[in-house]
C-alpha cells in the first residue's frame, strides 16, 4: 500500500523509521519531510496547509492511507477533506482534534464524563482573570487555550508572574491562541506520557513514556517542546495503567462518541500522579515528540497495521506488542533554543553515532550539496535501546559524543528520575 506521512520533525522521522519496516508498505512519501525521512521514502515538497493540493496527491500517487503527525494540520481540518475524498486517515478530525486544539473543550468534556482533572477557570478578558488568580492564590497554572507551539502554559509562582502571564496571553504573544486563558489549580506529583490508539469506540493503550520539558539540567530553565524522553515509565504500575484506562481514556473516547464526534488517532494524555490518584493535565491529538522516537524503538507490531485499522475504524484483534528493551532520547537543540537560534550550521558523524541499539532521529535537517545542515530550534533526536533504562542512557549518551555540531546543545541528565527511583 502508498502511505503518505505529513511532517517534518522527529516524531515522522521515527513514525517514518516504523513504517518502513511493514510488509504492507508499498511506498511511502513524506510531506515535507526532512534530512532523515529522505533514506526511507519519499520527501516531496506539499503545502500540507493546502488541503485541494494535498487530495490532488493523493489521487495522483493512490495513497492509500495518509498518516498526520502534527497537531496544526488536525486542528486545521485536514483529515476531514481527505476522508470526504474517499482516503483513509489516521488522525481525528477537526471536531475531535479540539481535544488539543482547544483547552476549555477538553475541561467540559472531562466536566462531562467525571474525569479526574486540575479545578479551572475560562476567561476571555485580563481584569476577571487578574481577579480570579488574586481570589485563589500562587501557584497557579495560567495556559492559552489555543495551540501555542507548547509555549502557552506558565506556572505563576507568584501574583506578577500570573499577571505577566496573562498580560502575554491576551497582548497577543500567543495569537489567536492566547484570546482566551484558562486557569487551572496547581496540582503536585509526577508527569507521565499516556498513549493509546481508538478507532473511535475501542482503544488500544501504548507503552507509557515521560518526557523532560525544560530546557537545562535538573529540569531547569524555560519549557520547550521536549529536551528528552524515555520508555517505560517505571512509575506507571499494571494498577496505575488500569486506572487511567477506566476513569481517563475509556471516558474521554465514549463522550466523543456520545458527542458524535468519534476519534480515530492517537490520544496522548498529560497525566500528573497526585495523592488522589492520577489526573489529567491535558490532552494532544497526536504522538508526541520525543516520545514518539523511545515508543517508536519498542514498538514490536506492525505499526502500519495498527495506523491502517484506527483509520478504517476496526481494532478488533489487534494487539501493540513491544520489546522489553528500555528506550531513551536526548534532543539535540540550536543553542539559544526555545529563544532565538540560528540555522543552516554543517552536521557531522551521525554514521559513527548510528552504533547497534543507537538511532539517529532527524527532526530539523536538511541535505544541501551533500552537507546536513541545522534548520530548526530542535534538531536530532539520539535514541537508544538497553535492558534497562541506565544501559539505554549510556549508550544514547555514547552516541551523542560522536555528533559534531559545536552550535549545538543538550541536556546531560536524560532519564536520571527513573534511574533515581530504580535505585532506592
Amino acid at each position: 500500500m502508498n502511505v503518505l506521512l505529513i511532517g517534518s520533525g522527529g516524531r515522522e522521522h521515527a513514525l517514518a523509521y516504523k513504517i518502513h519496516q511493514s510488509p504492507l508498505l508499498s511506498r511511502l512519501f513524506i510531506a515535507p519531510g526532512n534530512g532523515g525521512t529522505g533514506s526511507l521514502g519519499e520527501n516531496v515538497a506539499l503545502a500540507v496547509n493546502n488541503h485541494a493540493a494535498v487530495i490532488e496527491f493523493c489521487g495522483a500517487q493512490k495513497i492509500d492511507l495518509v498518516v498526520i503527525g502534527p497537531e496544526a494540520p488536525l486542528v486545521a481540518g485536514l483529515s476531514d477533506q481527505l476522508r470526504e475524498a474517499g482516503f483513509d486517515v489516521f488522525g481525528p478530525n477537526k471536531r475531535a482534534a479540539q481535544l488539543e486544539g482547544s483547552k476549555a473543550f477538553t475541561k467540559e468534556l472531562c466536566d462531562e464524563m467525571n474525569i479526574p482533572t486540575a479545578k479551572y477557570a475560562h476567561f476571555e478578558t485580563l481584569e476577571p482573570a487578574l481577579t480570579y488568580v488574586k481570589a485563589q492564590g500562587t501557584p497557579i497554572v495560567i495556559k492559552a487555550d489555543g495551540l501555542a507551539a507548547g509555549k502557552g502554559v506558565s506556572v505563576a509562582l507568584n501574583l506578577g508572574e500570573a499577571e505577566n502571564a496573562l498580560k502575554n496571553c491576551f497582548s497577543g504573544s500567543f495569537g489567536a491562541a492566547g484570546s482566551s486563558v484558562i486557569i487551572e489549580e496547581f496540582m503536585e506529583g509526577e508527569e507521565v506520557s499516556f498513549f493509546a490508539i481508538s478507532d473511535g469506540e475501542k482503544f488500544i493503550t501504548l507503552a507509557s513514556a515521560q518526557d523532560h520539558k525544560r530546557a537545562l539540567d535538573g529540569d531547569k530553565g524555560p519549557n520547550t517542546g521536549g529536551m528528552g524522553a524515555y520508555s517505560p515509565a517505571p512509575v506507571m504500575t499494571p494498577d496505575l495503567i488500569a486506572k487511567v484506562e477506566k476513569e481517563i481514556i475509556a471516558p474521554t473516547i465514549s463522550g466523543l462518541a456520545q458527542r458524535g464526534i468519534p476519534f480515530h488517532g492517537v490520544l496522548y494524555a498529560g497525566l500528573i500522579l497526585t495523592k488522589e490518584g492520577p489526573k489529567l493535565i491535558e490532552y494532544n491529538a497526536r504522538f508526541g515528540d520525543p516520545e514518539c522516537q523511545v515508543l517508536m524503538m519498542r514498538l514490536k507490531s506492525d505499526l502500519l497495521e495498527i495506523l491502517l485499522a484506527s483509520a478504517r475504524g476496526d481494532l478488533s484483534g489487534i494487539v501493540a506488542r513491544w520489546h522489553e528493551d528500555a528506550a531513551l532520547c536526548v534532543v539535540l537543540a540550536a543553542n539559544g533554543y526555545p529563544e532565538s537560534y540560528e540555522t543552516g550550521q554543517l552536521i557531522e558523524g551521525i554514521e559513527r553515532a548510528e552504533n547497534p541499539g543507537a538511532k539517529v532521529f532527524h527532526a530539523g535537517t536538511r541535505y544541501k550539496n551533500e552537507r546536513l545542515l541545522s534548520t530548526g530550534g530542535r534538531v536530532l533526536n539520539i535514541t537508544a535501546t538497553g535492558k534497562t533504562i541506565s544501559e539505554a542512557q549510556q549508550r544514547a549518551y555514547l552516541a551523542v559524543k560522536e555528533i559534531v555540531w559545536p552550535e549545538g546543545y543538550f541536556r546531560t541528565d536524560i532519564g536520571w528520575r527513573a534511574i533515581k527511583e530504580k535505585q532506592t
